[in-house]
């Protein structure tokens, strides 16, 4: 389980592993405590197997260390009353989920600057304008039947506004220019591309060409950015990992917790698959995963604040190799439509 993530296949089997990391890492310390507590004498076959989960363990505290609490925060904290700021709420509804009001709910309760709501079909997209709206008077609605549905709904001013098909002619994604409270222009990249799951795509082809496709943008953005959405992949993938390199992008899940937001019905299989990410200008203000609205995710809230410089030491960087395969990956997802 935690080798096969090392083999850079983009078929489903070798791309489900990178998601447990958290289980993993449970599963190998109570091994190691059945094996401590229960093999009373150890055979060379033992200490042989002992010493290679030992090592599985020392490896996947390294995978999984810098999402916890005690490590370095990627982006600073700022005051939750520092201006300007942007509150963005990001919710995956889960198609047939029909339990509206407890969304609605939490939307008034948040009061986000933002809401991106996923996996959206009319009903949905007729919910939110009978019900929350007319407070968001900047709207883009995509709704659709496939479970890629995309509804954008803005109280802050929208300009050059595009909803692109960057791979699949069947899955929407937004770019926009946002203008904050006081006036300064910030690039919002929303998307929610397809899993490598036997259901829907046995390759993570088009994903990994997708979020990779928004990071080379993102890094020849010259406004601030904000990439959100739900990515279908874990924060600590290695197609993640390489798009915050190539996009030069910071994720305030590092230093703060997992912020896990799928599976919301099972505890024992829950993931971040959910995010927002952003360019060095922008400093934290708020960061939490909201209740259950009968989906399989639950929303996640983050509040930013503008700050007036960049702070890039802690931002990741690409090697020549590694925009090599990023460039390879988006080919590849061009060509296989």
């Amino acid at each position: 389980m935690t080798v096969i993530p090392l083999i850079r296949h983009d078929f489903w089997t070798f791309r489900i592993f990178e998601f447990a990391r958290a289980q993993k890492l449970v599963l190998n310390i109570l091994f190691l405590l059945f094996y401590s507590f229960f093999i009373l004498q150890f055979k060379t076959i033992d200490y042989i197997i002992y010493a290679t989960f030992i090592l599985n363990l020392i490896y996947l505290i390294y995978q999984v260390f810098p999402y916890l609490p005690i490590a370095k925060k990627q982006i600073k904290s700022a005051n939750q009353s520092a201006t300007p700021s942007i509150r963005l709420l990001v919710a995956n509804v889960y198609q047939k989920n029909r339990e509206f009001h407890q969304l609605n709910d939490q939307i008034l309760a948040e009061n986000p600057d933002i809401v991106l709501l996923v996996e959206t079909d009319q009903w949905w997209k007729n919910q939110c304008l009978e019900n929350f709206a007319k407070q968001f008077p900047e709207q883009v609605l995509r709704d659709k039947e496939n479970t890629y549905g995309m509804l954008l709904f803005s109280k802050l001013i929208l300009s050059d506004t595009e909803v692109r098909y960057l791979i699949d002619e069947e899955i929407p994604s937004i770019t926009t220019n946002v203008q904050l409270k006081n006036g300064d222009l910030i690039k919002l990249f929303a998307l929610h591309p397809v899993p490598p799951v036997p259901t829907q795509n046995l390759y993570s082809t088009d994903r990994d060409a997708e979020i990779l496709l928004i990071g080379k943008e993102a890094k020849k953005e010259n406004l601030p950015v904000i990439v959100a959405g739900d990515l279908n992949d874990v924060a600590w993938s290695y197609t993640t990992n390489l798009f915050q390199k190539i996009s030069g992008l910071l994720d305030p899940r590092r230093g703060r917790g997992f912020y896990s937001t799928f599976h919301a019905q099972k505890p024992l299989f829950r993931w971040p698959l959910d995010h927002i990410f952003c360019s060095t200008q922008f400093r934290l203000q708020a960061m939490k995963r909201l209740n259950d609205i009968g989906s399989d995710h639950f929303p996640i809230l983050v509040q930013l604040h503008l700050a007036s410089t960049k702070d890039q030491s802690d931002q990741l960087s690409a090697s020549k190799e590694e925009k090599k395969d990023a460039a390879e990956k988006i080919e590849n997802g061009k060509n296989n439509h």
